[in-house]
């Protein structure tokens, strides 16, 4: 009897050196869509990425060269069902695994993010990309709208009118727009490799102490979803909080005396 091929991987995950892991969505011949088999695969590598202690920032990125991704797979999407989406919570194990990532994530984006995939890239800490990288909505073209949180993060980033822009005529934004509007930390020329950039950026975080960066990234997130003063009182705690980590004391003592500091993650 024949043996049936064995599939490929839709998520890659390589290690790098100083704790940065590098994960890279494998579909390029579909332009990396968003299938059921793909979302299942990264939110399962995130998690063990998020409990590995040797793990300290996360890249993401489409394999290869190839573009960041597409949005979600049409052919499944057209068996969708109103029904169907309230009964298995389409794409919120999705949304639910990076609000549970303690551990900084960036994005780094060639080609384009579209659909689901900007808004992946929105759902990361940070984002880096290719000068001539687009990002988009075209979800209206299809009688559709975002759903990954799309429409709610991109507001909060460039206010209501860009938003509207862009959701409403479908219309892409290049990479240096968006780093105007703050969306994109910083568009990268030709002559540098957004992921090579991106990589850099881990590692630069990746040397701080791990429940120090945890905490800051919990105090920037709480913005989101909190009011001001809300926002404010979590902060407070946090700060506080971080005066009882053995880090922050080395981190004082290594100041005063003059010298780098050798965190412990503890």
């Amino acid at each position: 009897m024949a043996s049936q091929p064995v599939e490929s991987p839709s998520v890659v995950c390589t290690i790098k050196d100083q704790g940065v892991a590098v994960v890279e969505l494998n579909r390029p011949l579909k332009r990396n869509a968003l299938s059921q088999r793909l979302i299942a695969e990264l939110v399962r590598t995130l998690a063990e990425l998020d409990q590995d202690p040797k793990i300290r920032s996360i890249v993401l990125t489409g394999v290869g060269q190839s573009a960041f991704s597409a949005g979600a797979d049409l052919r499944e999407l057209a068996e969708m069902t109103t029904a169907e989406a309230y009964r298995t919570g389409w794409l919120k194990n999705l949304e639910d695994a990076f609000t549970a990532l303690r551990k900084p994530i960036i994005a780094a984006v060639r080609g384009f993010a579209y659909g689901g995939g900007f808004e992946i890239a929105l759902m990361c800490d940070m984002i880096l990309a290719s000068a001539n990288a687009q990002f988009g909505f075209p979800e209206i073209k299809l009688g559709t709208l975002p759903g990954l949180g799309g429409t709610q993060r991109l507001t909060k980033a460039v206010g209501k009118y860009k938003a509207m822009q862009m959701v409403l005529t479908g219309s892409p934004v290049g990479a240096t727009e968006m780093e105007r509007f703050g969306v994109v930390n910083k568009a990268i020329f030709p002559e540098q490799d957004v992921l090579e950039e991106a990589i850099k950026l881990a590692r630069t975080i990746a040397s701080f102490s791990v429940p120090a960066v945890a905490l800051a990234k919990q105090a920037i997130k709480a913005a989101e979803t909190t009011t001001l003063d809300a926002g404010l009182e979590i902060e407070r705690a946090l700060y506080y909080c971080s005066f009882s980590l053995a880090d922050c004391q080395e981190g004082v003592a290594a100041f005063l005396e003059k010298r780098a500091p050798r965190f412990s993650d503890q």
